[in-house]
């Protein structure tokens, strides 16, 4: 025989939902306010106390997703996502072009507004002819071989590893991952309210929140960041590239390069990126009036010997 819930049941489902949708609609900011909503509910007994308890429980769950992380949090939110990728790519282990990445990657980072992250920064190269690079949170940085074939010189690398230290300045990553922790922390209110359920609708709660976390780390890895994020790691990437010295144009010139490669729809930048000429429109004004440089011998060999393939 079917189970129908009964009145005080449908009282209680709708009042968590819309306390819930309360607790997201003010961004937690106003966390009290859902709680005061509680509180009322008990006092006129449309819930029990443990049934407030519960809700406060959600609602505090909810409050701390808005919360900042820390850095250490940052580290290993960042290692799990380079974890998720490095299960879809093998790392090129080539101990010279590896160190060469880093050297550079490292001076960049200095000169960046962020110098330092709880676990530091890490260059790794990824064996693929994807044309690519992923930066996660905690400076946790990606490149694939198949972008360093379209790199012609070291400021054209130099301009690709300093977009990608832009995401980690700007901690982009940790603005869509916030997503996931909402999601985590439903996902607490929905255990927070299991007893009030029966086992069916408990069963399909459990698995609909478990789906929205899995779907939101999917998109952060599929989609990638958003245009107004890229176009901001690019003016960042450009400040870094001046305070080093390298030629801030060479980051037109790689995404000129990257026009030409990439192919709609494909994989890689194509993807998860606004389209190469869009970028280059957006920063041409913080290229106007730049003089224009030549690449110093020793640093054209040093690319040259780090990047060559037999």
């Amino acid at each position: 025989m079917k189970r129908f819930l009964t009145p005080p049941r449908i009282t209680w489902l709708v009042l968590t939902l819309m306390i819930t949708a309360s607790a997201i609609w003010w961004l937690a900011g106003c966390a009290s306010v859902a709680k005061f909503t509680t509180d009322a509910a008990k006092a006129t007994g449309h819930i029990s106390e443990d049934e407030a308890e519960s809700l406060h429980r959600g609602i505090d769950a909810i409050d701390l997703t808005f919360q900042g992380l820390t850095p250490v949090q940052e580290y290993y939110i960042g290692r799990s996502v380079t974890a998720r990728m490095l299960s879809s790519y093998d790392t090129y282990d080539n101990e010279l072009t590896n160190r060469y990445l880093n050297e550079i990657g490292q001076t960049l980072a200095m000169a960046s507004d962020r110098p330092e992250t709880f676990g530091g920064y890490h260059f790794q190269l990824i064996e693929t002819d994807e044309i690519n690079a992923f930066a996660a949170p905690g400076g946790l940085i990606l490149i694939s071989t198949g972008m360093l074939d379209l790199c012609h010189t070291e400021d054209e690398l130099a301009a690709v590893l300093a977009h990608e230290i832009g995401h980690v300045v700007g901690k982009h990553g940790l603005r869509a991952i916030k997503n996931s922790r909402l999601t985590s922390a439903l996902t607490i209110l929905g255990t927070e309210s299991a007893r009030h359920f029966g086992g069916s609708d408990l069963k399909q709660l459990v698995e609909d929140f478990g789906s929205g976390v899995e779907d939101i780390t999917s998109t952060l890895l599929v989609n990638g960041y958003s245009r107004g994020l890229e176009e901001e790691a690019d003016q960042i990437a450009i400040t870094i590239l001046k305070r080093v010295g390298y030629d801030p144009k060479a980051l037109s010139s790689m995404l000129a390069e990257m026009e030409k490669r990439l192919k709609v729809g494909g994989p890689g930048f194509a993807r998860t990126h606004p389209a190469p000429r869009d970028r280059i429109v957006a920063i041409t004004p913080a290229l106007i009036g730049l003089p224009d440089q030549i690449e110093p011998e020793v640093r054209y060999k040093r690319f040259e010997d780090a990047t060559w393939k037999p």
